[in-house]
């Protein structure tokens, strides 16, 4: 009886094993923060960075693409590696640290020993690959904490995808990529000019 209860339970892990291997799953990130082709110093002081809010589809660990303006459809090999409001927060500091050559942009809130003096909040509102492009629509605002001064900003990018084929996982999370490039680059310019 223990010869045959092992026998099954080796049989059930080279069989759970094989499942395993056998999933063709790719996974994508878009939390490496891209290098600016231009860096500015920023005498501003430190900044805060709000949790990007995103669309409840881009929770979904499988990629989404739409079919329609009221259709979703989740890749069945495709998924995302990292969640994306966290992902997506953590690549703009990086990038809004790298271009400011400024250290001092932290997640916010955070605790009282650090006080923001501008505060930046993103809300994406749609952010998806549909026929042959992706579109990234968002909202961001930069607050300074202390005077209440506001500047707020639409942004709507359209990249197309290259490649023929509109599952393609990788064109579309690269095409994803360019788009939040634009976007960074656009609250950049608004921190720069921020007065």
């Amino acid at each position: 009886m223990k010869k045959f209860n092992v026998i099954w339970g080796i049989l059930a892990l080279l069989l759970l094993n094989g499942c395993i291997m056998l999933s063709n799953n790719q996974y994508y990130i878009l939390s490496v923060a891209s290098t600016p082709t231009q860096s500015y110093t920023l005498s501003k002081g430190i900044i805060g960075v709000e949790k990007i809010t995103i669309p409840a589809y881009l929770y979904k660990r499988d990629i989404a693409i739409a079919q329609s303006s009221s259709q979703i459809t989740l890749l069945s090999n495709a998924q995302w590696g990292e969640d994306l409001d966290t992902g997506l927060t953590n690549r703009l500091i990086g990038y809004l640290q790298k271009k400011f050559n400024q250290p001092d942009v932290y997640p916010y809130p955070w605790g009282v020993s650090r006080q923001a003096h501008i505060k930046i909040s993103v809300q994406i509102s749609r952010f998806i690959a549909q026929g042959k492009h992706v579109y990234l629509d968002a909202t961001w605002r930069i607050e300074e904490i202390q005077s209440k001064k506001i500047k707020s900003k639409l942004f709507s990018g359209i990249i197309p995808i290259q490649s023929e084929n509109k599952e393609d996982a990788t064109s579309i999370v690269d095409a994803m990529d360019k788009a939040f490039i634009a976007l960074e680059e656009q609250i950049a310019n608004g921190v720069k000019h921020f007065k």
